[in-house]
């Protein structure tokens, strides 16, 4: 793209200030941006002309059943030969989410490759390989794995897989991506540049990952492979049990096209997303979402009505994400400081002056029609690692660990 194509583009969408220090660029930086003033999406500037007076409209909810631990104990060898079969077919991938930086835990690299361990050298990342080495040595073969990074940790994730010898797996089964990006915008919707030759922008949102995905090279993996499920989990959590057998044996058996495993939340105030049922759809609520009263119903038996948490790792079928893709997941609009440059400097706001646009997995599973929910034991499954210390930490993570008898 030269530069009259890029003032025609951003006339088109009322953006020209981009080209604003334009002639004070050097020739590598004007062409840095020009390409990624080409491949901006406006589409994501839609939706945030009066936007704090759109309310989004709310459907009656329900709670959502699921297959309990009982349930699974009960149908565990047929699950899991249905997955396993899967599995030796080649039919199931994993997609780990992996695009985020560990600076919550006070460490500057990707989150991944944290080291959760105390006496031992146990990544993140070497926690998660090693639950995915025990399905491998379970059902006799390895499966594909594709790693979403981001512009900004994609070169160290890389080198650290190589270093730790992509953690036992196959290294032609191990396929990177970058998650696409968003542009930042003022609360006018005008896009805000980071410097004088370049475009803030930041990651798309989890819920960028299939178009992300697919927008790759890794595309052509899928089609290749015939692979038609896919299990998308996220980096946070350490005890996240991947392409499990009696997970994908339950979901196909079931006929869904969709499946997401759920804790029992710990009390009404969790933090956790909710999946529920919204007219009769799956969906996802946020904590904050339910009112107080709802949130704290009970069944007849004493538990809690709303019950079953998301904890980021969900099954797709892939024939259904790609008639689903192309309709346009819902943009979320978070007010955030950001920096940006102006006449000369770099401006660094005290208070929120700009909306970071992100898509989330959670709206992509209402897409997909039906949902099917399975339990986990939250105390063997799920050990986010959001903090350094307290709750979803470094250090409730570990003491997991160490319970499920992982040396650390």
């Amino acid at each position: 793209m030269d530069y009259n194509n890029a003032l025609t583009l951003l006339q088109r969408h009322d953006q020209t200030q981009l080209l604003k220090y334009y002639q004070n660029l050097s020739n590598s930086e004007k062409e840095v941006l020009l390409k990624q003033i080409e491949k901006l999406d406006f589409s994501c500037l839609n939706g945030i002309e009066n936007l704090d007076d759109k309310k989004a409209e709310v459907g009656e909810y329900s709670p959502v059943n699921a297959l309990s631990l009982n349930d699974l104990a009960a149908q565990n060898q047929t699950y899991f030969n249905a997955g396993k079969n899967a599995l030796l077919k080649g039919e199931v991938a994993a997609v780990l989410l992996a695009g985020g930086q560990g600076s919550r835990l006070g460490y500057d690299g990707p989150k991944g490759t944290y080291n959760i361990g105390i006496n031992t050298n146990l990544s993140i990342f070497g926690a998660q390989f090693k639950n995915m080495t025990d399905v491998v040595n379970a059902v006799g073969c390895y499966f594909t794995v594709f790693v979403m990074t981001s512009e900004k940790n994609d070169a160290k994730t890389k080198e650290f897989f190589k270093l730790n010898n992509y953690f036992g797996f196959p290294e032609d089964r191990i396929h990177f991506f970058i998650q696409q990006t968003s542009p930042a915008c003022d609360f006018n919707g005008k896009i805000l540049l980071e410097d004088a030759g370049k475009i803030a922008l930041a990651p798309n949102g989890n819920g960028g990952w299939y178009s992300s995905l697919i927008n790759s090279d890794c595309g052509k993996i899928i089609n290749k492979e015939n692979i038609k499920w896919l299990n998308v989990y996220s980096v946070d959590n350490v005890l996240q049990r991947i392409c499990d057998p009696v997970f994908i044996g339950a979901t196909l058996a079931g006929n869904y096209d969709c499946g997401a495993k759920v804790v029992k939340k710990s009390c009404p105030e969790e933090r956790v997303g909710l999946l529920v049922l919204e007219n009769n759809k799956p969906t996802i609520v946020e904590y904050y979402e339910l009112d107080e009263k709802t949130a704290n119903m009970r069944d007849s038996n004493g538990e809690l009505t709303y019950r079953y948490g998301v904890i980021l790792n969900y099954l797709f079928a892939v024939d259904t994400l790609n008639k689903v893709v192309g309709k346009s997941l819902p943009y979320h609009y978070a007010k955030k400081i950001i920096p940006y440059y102006e006449d000369g400097k770099i401006i660094h706001p005290q208070a929120p002056n700009a909306y970071k646009t992100e898509t989330l997995v959670v709206d992509m599973i209402k897409l997909m029609g039906n949902c099917l929910a399975v339990e986990v034991d939250r105390e063997k499954e799920f050990a986010p690692v959001k903090n350094k210390t307290g709750v979803d930490s470094v250090e409730s993570a570990r003491l997991l660990l160490i319970k499920n008898g992982v040396s650390i």
